[in-house]
């Protein structure tokens, strides 16, 4: 099976999402650099990870790393929670590049599976992960606050209690090249330099120097390990940054363009209409009708 990288698409103004699947729905093999943590509510879910599958049942909590691969087997009867965040929400609240790193490098160490976790502690995560999913359903004034609030407290819950692995020799089986930590890396400074940089010109020479490689070798180097072209990643990021724009904002086309980096009007409606199926007004109006 192919793998491929996903790019979440942020419903919020920081980079965190949950959601809710039922068991039917099967997710290929895929990564991300962001942080995923599935809290079964019901049944049992079927998760490949680390050339196993992992049954996941009704109360546990399964939690995949930053770079690590996986995918979800169709479990009937069963619905599950899902959390993504990108731990970049950290570095640029509270910490700088260290700390970033070290985050990454928590989650790599720490145990996946809440089985192996403390009672107390299982129920600690648990309880934040609900807050966060009410906070995301209800969106009341301050739910920013309240959110970042229970995110942090699940860092705090991870540096103080949640067991680190007991066979440290075991490596998760991230994509090819990511087993290369140093891949990773690599990645993660190319993914925030695309979103300090996307509103501006950039071209494939810019980019492959901020990792130190020829355009050439670069070109390789990303398609081998997320499954498409540099630009076509470029171009995917900044229809999600305009469809967020689209869908908060009412605002002349031409900003929006501008503020998702496309270097025109033109250019802007036409690689969204091509992307997304409908025009950005179009997809604006459904989303806030003709109000």
């Amino acid at each position: 099976m192919s793998l491929y990288l996903e790019i979440p698409d942020w419903p919020l103004s920081f980079p965190f999402r949950t959601f809710e699947n039922v068991g039917e729905i099967i997710v290929p093999p895929h990564w991300h650099k962001e942080i995923e943590i599935i809290f079964v509510t019901k049944g049992s879910v079927n998760i490949g990870y680390n050339g196993q599958i992992i049954q996941v049942h009704e109360g546990e909590i399964f939690v995949i790393g930053s770079g690590e691969s996986h995918y979800f087997v169709a479990s009937p009867g069963s619905n599950r929670l899902v959390f993504q965040f990108d731990l970049a929400l950290f570095r640029d609240t509270l910490f700088k590049e260290k700390g970033y790193t070290e985050l990454v490098k928590l989650f790599e160490k720490a145990e996946n599976h809440s089985v192996n976790w403390p009672y107390e502690t299982r129920e600690k995560v648990v309880n934040c992960l609900r807050e966060l999913f009410k906070e995301m359903t209800q969106l009341e004034v301050g739910y920013e606050y309240a959110m970042i609030s229970q995110l942090l407290r699940l860092m705090t819950i991870y540096y103080r209690e949640i067991p680190f692995k007991q066979d440290q020799a075991k490596k998760v089986s991230f994509v090819e090249a990511v087993n290369n930590h140093d891949t990773l890396e690599r990645l993660n400074a190319i993914f925030m330099y695309v979103e300090n940089h996307f509103t501006e010109g950039m071209t494939l020479d810019d980019i492959a120097e901020v990792v130190g490689f020829s355009p050439y070798y670069f070109a390789r180097f990303f398609k081998k390990n997320t499954g498409q072209t540099f630009m076509q990643f470029l171009t995917d990021y900044r229809i999600n940054q305009a469809k967020y724009i689209l869908s908060h904002e009412k605002i002349p086309m031409i900003e929006v363009a501008e503020k998702s980096g496309f270097s025109s009007v033109k250019t802007f409606h036409h690689v969204f209409k091509e992307q997304v199926g409908v025009s950005p007004l179009k997809y604006q109006k459904s989303i806030f009708g003709n109000n």
